[in-house]
């Protein structure tokens, strides 16, 4: 009878354990996926701020060529 109560309680413990890192992974792939977005939308500011930096750089070099 002791046997089955500590398996019993060792499986409990187990699933806890399993329970508390499941909810830590969780935790984390939250704060990654807020950072890529965070990421993804400085990233996407710095292309469009290139983009509008070099447009007239890219009509001053098409006219000299033309010359």
């Amino acid at each position: 009878m002791v046997w089955i109560l500590v398996t019993t309680a060792l499986a409990f413990c187990g699933i806890a354990v399993l329970g508390v890192l499941g909810i830590r992974v969780y935790v984390e792939v939250r704060r990654l996926a807020r950072q890529v977005g965070d990421s993804s939308q400085a990233l996407a500011g710095a292309a469009e701020q290139f983009q509008r930096s070099a447009e007239p750089l890219a009509a001053r070099a098409g006219t000299a060529v033309r010359r």
